[in-house]
């Protein structure tokens, strides 16, 4: 919600331009992604020990490390986790917007990032969107690519100056990671942090915020970094299975090894979890934790 105090009305103008998302183009564009994603990934795995949240009713942001080029696709999967009248945002370079117009269609909205302008820009907009109860935004608050393994996660002053105006909202932290375990392709791991509830938020500074926000994020990493390491799959839940096996003369080898000895063949080097096949699948993937979707 918005908090204008203080005669501050130009932060939160009403002409702010709220993207015009189309539902149907954003599920076509989610399945894409879906597809896109498995014949790049093993799996796309959410890890078991950072359950999804019950979310109170609404504006949520989603605050993510940004490790990867993947990172959009792979939220973009995952918003399916959302109930389906959710809206999803995300701001992206006014350059990238100009070139694909269709992503405003999906949410994005087009910022000048590093310039006043870009950054009054995504205040307002941002402002804006989430005075909507329905609205999730995305938020990459680190600005540019990262490793998953550098700390302390360096976030742009934005987010903690976007956290200090809002009236109600819950941030959740986001932490991804790409690594490669026994298969050809790598995996795609997720951790959910603890929500952080937005209430009084004038009485934090921007950079109290900006703190208290990258505390969060650090340990949201900290802990999937932990699972990555451990490799086991059976401490995710498995979104999406994608391409298996090495492929080639030695899968070849492989299949002929297993016809001889009568056994049938298993392109995977490791045992996952049955993904999931559909969005109904996803209201559901929490039952494990017993814990509910918003």
């Amino acid at each position: 919600m918005l908090a204008q105090r203080n005669g501050d009305t130009t932060i939160a103008a009403p002409d702010a331009v709220i993207p015009a998302i189309s539902p149907w183009l954003f599920r076509v564009f989610r399945g894409y992604a879906r597809h896109y994603a498995r014949r790049s990934f093993h799996a796309i795995r959410i890890a078991r020990g950072g359950p999804w949240p019950a979310l109170p009713p609404g504006p949520v942001i989603v605050m993510l490390n940004h490790p990867s080029w993947w990172d959009p696709l792979i939220g973009l999967i995952l918003s399916a986790l959302f109930p389906p009248d959710r809206r999803h945002y995300a701001p992206i370079e006014a350059q990238g917007l100009a070139q694909y117009r269709f992503l405003g269609r999906l949410g994005f909205f087009g910022i000048d990032a590093g310039t006043s302008l870009g950054g009054l820009r995504f205040l307002r907009t941002s402002l804006s969107i989430l005075s909507r109860p329905e609205s999730v935004l995305w938020i990459t608050p680190q600005g540019e690519f990262v490793d998953a393994r550098v700390r302390p996660t360096a976030i742009k002053a934005g987010l903690g100056l976007l956290a200090q105006r809002l009236e109600r909202a819950t941030i959740i932290p986001l932490a991804l990671e790409y690594p490669f375990w026994n298969d050809r392709c790598p995996e795609a791991l997720a951790w959910f942090g603890e929500p952080i509830g937005v209430e009084r938020a004038h009485e934090r500074t921007p950079a109290a915020w900006t703190r208290l926000l990258t505390e969060a994020l650090d340990r949201s990493q900290d802990r999937l970094a932990a699972a990555a390491l451990a490799r086991d799959p059976a401490a995710f839940t498995t979104l999406v299975t994608g391409a298996v096996g090495v492929g080639g003369v030695y899968d070849v080898w492989r299949r002929l090894r297993s016809l001889a000895a009568g056994t049938s063949f298993k392109p995977g080097h490791s045992v996952g979890t049955r993904p999931l096949h559909n969005d109904n699948e996803y209201k559901h993937i929490m039952t494990d934790h017993s814990t509910r979707l918003p």
